[in-house]
């Protein structure tokens, strides 16, 4: 018999864009730019995303944005940001940030989750582990989840910087926590390089449930309705139940494809890149892929941002990539000077990504031209986080800078 979930999707009844981050794939499984148009969409692209995932990440509280981790962001960004601040730390900045409350949180290679005001960029507090921290943080009813390469998965109260409580898993954590809502209460979810998905009691972090897979987990889990979607070294897309952690459907992708990037859902469809120098978009309820994207020599580790007609994702041709959603079309690409891990968020008419040439870039959505660049100097990994027309980014030099509209003295 066809699961409750699996007729939701085959029913077509998810509304929510929603993304599965997977972080850096690290011990596992040129300097021109230029865009290069492939040619227009055959419907009247628009260029611009939508209103309704637009007011969805108004805050930035997720990595990627919302629960549903699209990488839309709301309102709009100058078209000549300048750098505001900058902070350091004693250690490269791969963790991407989340800004919620006026205030933004990280993770640094320093063992350290950061919390600094965004107005003044001076450190309210930090909180040490034991290790280096490379996943994002997740910012949930007050509390800052994240994991560490400690083992650890941390709950932290966000104003105070006080450790609520943790929870012991049997490897790193790279990935960032997503949550939902049960008749028990609040379910966190979080996957492990131990190839365990997790859902834990925001509460006190006692174990609801686990998911076992056979190889590591990267990346955060995407929340919509009452599934979750990710993949992970064992090639495998997993859809399962947040209410109970059990399997509800999964799609081997072959054993060179493992999933180094996220995988967003929309309308039952999933879109995610893999080591097998794909981008791909597959029916949930069926299985099937509707469309693939390649290409010749390299795989796509960078986690793609939906809008109502096309998709964006950077890859390790050193190219940002944006084709149609309804088919994979290319419509243009942007080359930079090394490969991009960091995943684009689209603002408006602009979309923003960091390149391994140590540059953040800003484009215009519609043609792919870039509109304004800054040359930081080291690689960017960390993904951006846009919020309040204000752009946070780590990076590799140990600094996390913030660019925006400076105030007229």
């Amino acid at each position: 018999m066809e699961s409750k979930a699996i007729a939701r999707l085959r029913d077509r009844r998810f509304g929510v864009p929603v993304a599965l981050l997977a972080g850096l794939l690290l011990g596992a499984c040129g300097d021109s730019s230029s865009a290069q148009a492939d040619g227009p969409p055959e419907d009247s692209a628009t260029g611009t995303a939508s209103a309704e995932s637009q007011r969805a990440s108004e805050d930035w509280a997720l990595f990627r944005g919302t629960q549903g981790l699209g990488g839309v962001a709301a309102g709009r960004l100058p078209d000549n940001p300048e750098l505001l601040w900058s902070f350091e730390v004693a250690g490269a900045i791969t963790s991407s940030p989340v800004v919620k409350d006026g205030r933004v949180y990280f993770g640094a290679d320093d063992n350290n989750l950061h919390c600094v005001d965004v107005a003044s960029g001076e450190e309210l507090w930090s909180f040490a582990t034991e290790d280096m921290i490379e996943a994002p943080p997740s910012w949930i009813d007050g509390t800052v989840y994240i994991g560490s390469n400690d083992f650890f998965f941390y709950a932290i109260d966000a104003i105070s910087g006080e450790l609520r409580w943790k929870y012991e898993t049997g490897d790193k954590i790279m990935g960032a926590a997503n949550y939902i809502e049960t008749e028990a209460g609040l379910c966190i979810v979080v996957g492990s390089y131990d190839n365990n998905l997790y859902g834990l009691r925001a509460d006190n972090g006692e174990k609801l449930w686990h998911y076992a897979t056979d190889n590591f987990l990267n990346g955060t889990p995407a929340v919509d309705g009452d599934i979750t979607c990710f993949g992970g070294c064992d090639a495998i897309l997993h859809v399962v139940s947040v209410m109970d952690g059990s399997a509800v459907t999964s799609v081997p992708l072959g054993s060179d494809s493992q999933i180094a990037g996220s995988v967003a859902i929309e309308d039952g469809k999933a879109y995610f890149g893999h080591y097998g120098n794909q981008f791909v978009c597959i029916d949930l309820a069926t299985q099937e892929t509707l469309w693939h994207y390649d290409s010749d020599r390299y795989p796509f580790f960078s986690s793609p941002s939906l809008t109502a007609d096309r998709v964006l994702f950077g890859g390790r041709d050193k190219h940002m990539h944006c084709v149609k959603k309804s088919d994979g079309t290319p419509i243009w690409k942007f080359r930079t000077g090394r490969k991009i891990d960091s995943s684009p968020v689209v603002c408006g008419d602009k979309v923003v990504f960091g390149s391994g040439d140590g540059r953040l870039y800003m484009l215009d959505l519609k043609s792919g031209t870039e509109t304004w660049s800054y040359d930081i100097g080291k690689p960017l990994v960390a993904s951006p986080a846009v919020q309040g027309g204000k752009i946070f980014v780590g990076c590799n030099d140990g600094k996390l800078y913030v660019f925006g509209e400076s105030k007229a003295p």
